[in-house]
């Protein structure tokens, strides 16, 4: 098992040890390790980070890993997402403004770009005195496994 020391910047080819200090967090295995699992993954809750990070370096409290996520969003390195009836996920994407499908089915989030280009790409019939500044958009559906299971397909093979 690692320890959960100083690590060097090469082991990371997105430069995450970087964009930590650039940011002004301290750089440790576990938080490369969190921020490069949010990063290959797909829109990943807690639970499914803690694992994946467990699985490369042995024992992270799940506390650390949400505490390391609430870090990052913060600082504008992850971006947090909470679609309805689901827990909270995290990605990478930040700062385009982009939108999210999520299937009614199996839970499964996918990125779809800006309705209409800049931010706010909607506004409100009455923005009620507010200045708007950006729209988050979340459209429902069934995901293509999901609707050829639906068709007597097979689902998430």
């Amino acid at each position: 098992m690692r320890t959960l020391g100083h690590v060097r910047d090469t082991e990371h080819p997105r430069d995450s040890s970087a964009e930590l200090r650039r940011t002004g967090l301290r750089v440790t295995a576990a938080r490369l390790a969190i921020l490069d699992t949010v990063r290959a993954g797909d829109h990943l809750d807690v639970d499914a980070v803690t694992s994946r990070v467990r699985e490369r370096l042995g024992h992270v409290s799940f506390q650390a890993v949400y505490e390391a996520l609430h870090a990052f969003t913060a600082a504008g390195l992850v971006r947090r997402i909470e679609p309805a009836g689901s827990p909270a996920r995290f990605e990478c994407r930040v700062g385009d403004n982009h939108h999210h499908l999520v299937c009614r089915e199996c839970g499964h989030v996918t990125d779809v770009d800006c309705a209409a280009g800049e931010a706010p790409c909607l506004e409100p019939a009455d923005d009620a005195g507010f200045l708007v500044d950006e729209a988050d958009v979340t459209f429902w559906g069934f995901c293509p496994d999901c609707r050829r299971g639906a068709e007597g397909g097979n689902t998430h093979d």
